[in-house]
């Protein structure tokens, strides 16, 4: 295994989980919570 396969494999287990944070961050199960954390800076004590 030389080196350009492990960075093969790096590049493809970061894509990967870019690709994942990327649909967690768009489901909609987090939706009502990522709204209200957008509202955090406009509430008033």
């Amino acid at each position: 295994m030389d080196v350009n396969t492990l960075r093969s494999i790096a590049t493809v287990a970061s894509f990967i989980t870019f690709i994942g944070i990327v649909l967690w961050a768009w489901s909609r199960r987090n939706a009502a919570d990522f709204e209200q954390a957008a509202m955090l800076p406009f509430e008033q004590e």
